[in-house]
Parts: structure tokens; sequence; C-alpha cells
């Protein structure tokens, strides 16, 4: 199976799904990562940009991504572009990749952002004939998704919980890859968050560590359906 992660930036994918993304290499899908954004050079050096994609690529390899495309939309200034032609590159990569699952950030993140990747994303991968997409999930990002505004519609509603506690310890690992984003507890982007959150969506599931996700579709063929 082909999985497609869409990070609005660099660590995105990590932090929301890094070790469902280690679950699916290691089951033999391919795992492929499209990073919608690139910073602003007016905001963000070529350098730090350097360092952010080199630590991004360490931190792949620890999980087993088999293919990453960076698509370099403004960051964090995306709302600057015409949505449509993110929806366009985003077309683009799922005409490539060919997904059967996506996971796509949470559309009330606080960052506008991921609110736009979220929009964008779902128009790519509507149904068509030629689509390939059959599930798409939403994941949590620290410091984006627990940041929304209290408000009932935007609240992260986790309806699926998957069991990462084989590969907990890899998606830590990855996300320490990124020494230019991590920082000591307790902020929401420290490894000690990152662990704790697993811990608590394990917990609430009745597993020892777990990644949760919002599903926004999920599609059953008449092949792997039991209704007649």
């Amino acid at each position: 199976m082909n999985v497609l992660v869409i990070a609005p930036h660099p660590d995105d994918d990590v932090l929301g799904c890094g070790g469902v993304m280690a679950r699916h290499a290691d089951s033999g899908d391919a795992v492929h990562v499209a990073v919608v954004t690139r910073g602003d050079p007016r905001l963000f050096p070529e350098e730090q940009v350097s360092q952010v994609r080199a630590e991004l690529a360490s931190a792949h390899r620890i999980l087993g991504v088999a293919g990453r495309e960076f698509l370099d939309f403004p960051a964090p200034r995306t709302d600057t572009v015409g949505q449509h032609e993110i929806v366009e590159r985003l077309r683009d990569v799922l005409r490539s990749v060919a997904p059967q699952t996506i996971y796509l950030p949470h559309r009330a993140d606080c960052h506008a952002d991921h609110r736009i990747v979220f929009s964008a994303a779902l128009a790519a991968a509507r149904s068509t004939p030629r689509c390939t997409v059959r599930r798409i999930l939403c994941y949590e990002t620290l410091s984006e998704t627990e940041w929304a505004p209290p408000a009932g519609d935007a609240a992260f509603l986790p309806t699926r919980f998957v069991d990462i506690a084989s590969t907990v310890d890899r998606k830590l690992g990855a996300f320490a890859c990124f020494a230019s984003q991590w920082f000591p507890p307790p902020h929401p982007r420290s490894l000690e968050s990152i662990e704790r959150l697993a811990r608590l969506r394990g917990a609430t599931a009745g597993l020892t560590a777990a990644e949760a996700f919002a599903v926004v579709c999920d599609v059953v063929t008449s092949e792997e359906s039991s209704v007649p």
C-alpha cells in the first residue's frame, strides 16, 4: 500500500504521526511525505531552511520513509498564494504517489498554514474515478492542534487510536533529530511532552502508547466489505 503524509512544515509529520509512519514502513507500505512550504526568505535565512531539511532527512531515515517532496510554498504565508495553486500541486503529488491512505493536519489548528493545507488537500483528494485515496485521517500537531479556539466545531475529536507501542521510541528518536525545533519541557515540542501525549492517547484506548486521528473519510469497497 502507498501512504502519503501531507505536512505543512518539516516536522509536522513526525509530530503528528511518526509512530504510525514507522508502523506502515514496518508492514511493507511505501510511506511518502509532501512538505508543502519552505521558509519565506524574508523571515528564515537559507542556512535555517537547509538545517531543518537535513534534520527531516535524518528523521525520515529512522522512520523508514520511502520518499519526500517539497512544494516550496512560502511559510508562514500560504494565505498569500491562490489556494488553487496548492490544490494543483497536491493533486500532482497524489497522481505520482497514488496513495490509498493520506494523513493531514487538523482543520482547526491555530496555524493558518495548517488550515489552508487541510482545505487544499481535501480538494485535491476529492473522490473521482482517477483518485486512489480511500482513507483520509487528520493528525494532531503539538503546539498547533491543542491551541485551536475553544469552539465545538474546532475541537480535535479523535475517532481512531493506533497502537504505537512498538514504534514510539523511533518517533521520539526521529523528533530528536530536529535540534532546531525541539525545546525543554514543559514546552509542547519537547520529547517529554510528545511521549506523554502518546501515553495519554494510549491510555484512552487501553494501550501502552497510541496516536490519535480524526477520520474524515474511510471508503470500504465491495471486495473489502462483508455487507452484501
